[in-house]
């Protein structure tokens, strides 16, 4: 018995590539091989040399105030001056922070941060106690006065749990910088300051000036950052607090270099992990962050982070 030619199975793929044809019906089949797949090639960020410069300059002029005006703290309202050069620090994170991570209820966000900035500050200055208590309940109070005002309206009470770690990075960021405050008021803290706070500033700026140069290894294609840059940076850090411990009292090369490297360590990773978050974000499909609060985002972090290591570093190692 001779078959119909409509019965026969025609070993030919379709059109969409997946299956045969029977009775001029789809069958399934094997889909084709991966290699048969034209796959999507991921872009490669460009690592913009003008771009690198500036933050690095930023940075740089960033460390240089901070340092500078840790050296004009003196006992009790003479320690105001300094507040305020932390507080404009403290104003520039908020700025460039919430308009990165975005959090619901943005403009109440970002006041409550600067109102928490500014009492951490001022109870830094006039705690007969030095120390990070007070800066604690001010952080506390912040994140539960900024998820409760994201609570307030609908719209944003339902983007309030993916919000919960914005909402903290923000407020307890911002709180964090006080830290330099009180660290003003420990014995041996006004040098610490200087040490720390020199081998951060200097780690973020040799790190993007290195990325101007050398971006090699590339650490991610969506990252426009080089693996050279953070170590050479942090590198750098850590000699410059070695030097430095040569000429100030109380500290030695080997304690300078090692609080260096921590705060140098943990400057660099910050800024480093701040363009990871970028990528994420792009990748994921959302729009785009503001030009300028993209870029000072990094050193802003890294300074913010650098704070309460410089903190811990001289309570518990000095």
């Amino acid at each position: 018995m001779v078959d119909h030619p409509s019965d026969r199975v025609d070993d030919e793929w379709s059109e969409f590539g997946v299956g045969r044809r029977t009775r001029g019906e789809l069958v399934p089949g094997p889909p084709p091989a991966d290699d048969e797949l034209d796959e999507e090639e991921i872009e490669v960020v460009p690592v913009r040399r003008s771009l690198a410069l500036a933050i690095g300059g930023f940075a740089a002029l960033l460390g240089i105030g901070l340092v500078f005006g840790a050296q004009l703290a003196g006992p009790g309202s003479a320690r105001v001056p300094f507040a305020i050069v932390v507080f404009g620090v403290q104003v520039l994170f908020v700025l460039a922070w919430t308009m990165a991570m975005r959090p619901p209820a943005l403009f109440l966000v970002a006041g409550i941060a600067v109102v928490a900035a500014a009492i951490a500050d001022v109870a830094a200055v006039t705690a007969e106690i030095a120390g990070l208590a007070p800066l604690g309940y001010v952080a506390v109070g912040g994140f539960v006065a900024g998820v409760l005002g994201q609570l307030i309206r609908p719209a944003d009470r339902a983007r309030v749990t993916d919000s919960l770690g914005s909402t903290l990075l923000i407020v307890v960021g911002v709180v964090a910088l006080g830290t330099l405050i009180v660290l003003t008021r420990v014995p041996i803290g006004t040098q610490a300051i200087f040490v720390c706070l020199t081998a951060a500033g200097v780690s973020l700026t040799v790190a993007r000036l290195t990325d101007a140069v050398l971006p090699w290894p590339r650490l991610a294609p969506q990252v426009p950052r080089g693996a050279a840059g953070v170590v050479i940076g942090s590198m750098v850090g850590t000699l410059a607090a070695g030097i430095i411990g040569i000429y100030l009292v109380g500290f030695t090369p080997t304690s300078a270099a090692v609080i260096g490297l921590v705060t140098a360590a943990a400057a660099a990773l910050t800024d480093l992990a701040v363009g990871y978050a970028e990528a994420g974000r792009l990748m994921a499909g959302d729009p785009p962050t503001m030009w300028v609060a993209r870029h000072m985002q990094g050193p802003l972090g890294g300074f913010a982070l650098a704070a309460p290591a410089a903190y811990a570093m001289s309570v518990l190692f000095l």
